[in-house]
């Protein structure tokens, strides 16, 4: 700890390969990122890195309750993490890539610390973001992803720079690709099979009330 963390300033629709691949080796070699999503900033790691998670929730003052968020590339990514049945297929398709996250039963390859400890279900997003899409695409796998929303404060902050300023030596890069949004996903769980909204946030709840 103590080092400060690497900046990234890419590019919003065609972010530079080498900052892209520079992030994706920090996340590779357990590091913990700040980026930017089509809804708001996140935290990031890989899905196998436990002490990731852990700082996460340190940072944010969480308990080991949270839900955590896989991030996927694309459908055939998030398929092999959550279960999903035809009616489910279809009304998720129709919404992503978007700032939606769906909370599902968990297939056998997500880690079981990462599941909600009664239902096993796990949190999946598609973001429609270039700089994600991007290092997705790089690194193979979802990334364990929570809200950038540190305690205290009302809403999460919308600068990389100030992100930067924050949490220097607590992350281990932050990208930059421009101001991020306000709204946190709009949450829907099928835990029950059909659509609950849990949380409205920048998704349209409409499709699913």
């Amino acid at each position: 700890m103590g080092t400060m963390a690497k900046y990234f300033d890419v590019h919003p629709v065609d972010p530079q390969p080498r900052a892209i691949h520079q992030a994706v080796e920090i996340l590779r070699s357990g590091g913990l990122i700040a980026y930017p999503t089509d809804s708001c900033f996140a935290l990031g790691c890989s899905l196998d890195n436990q002490e990731g998670k852990e700082r996460i929730l340190r940072i944010r003052h969480l308990d080991d309750k949270h839900h955590f968020t896989l991030v996927c590339a694309d459908f055939a990514q998030l398929g092999q993490f959550v279960h999903l049945d035809n009616s489910v297929f279809r009304a998720i398709k129709a919404a992503t890539p978007g700032p939606y996250t769906f909370i599902l039963p968990a297939t056998k390859e997500v880690p079981r610390r990462l599941l909600h400890a009664k239902k096993k279900t796990v949190g999946v997003r598609i973001p429609e973001h270039p700089v994600v899409r991007e290092l997705l695409r790089e690194l193979g796998e979802p990334i364990l992803s929570s809200t950038l929303l540190l305690p205290g404060d009302e809403e999460p902050m919308t600068e990389g720079w100030e992100i930067k300023d924050r949490l220097d030596h607590v992350v281990d890069a932050v990208i930059d690709s421009g101001e991020c949004g306000l709204e946190p996903t709009t949450v829907v769980e099928y835990s029950d099979g059909y659509p609950v909204v849990t949380r409205i946030g920048a998704g349209d709840p409409t499709p699913f009330e």
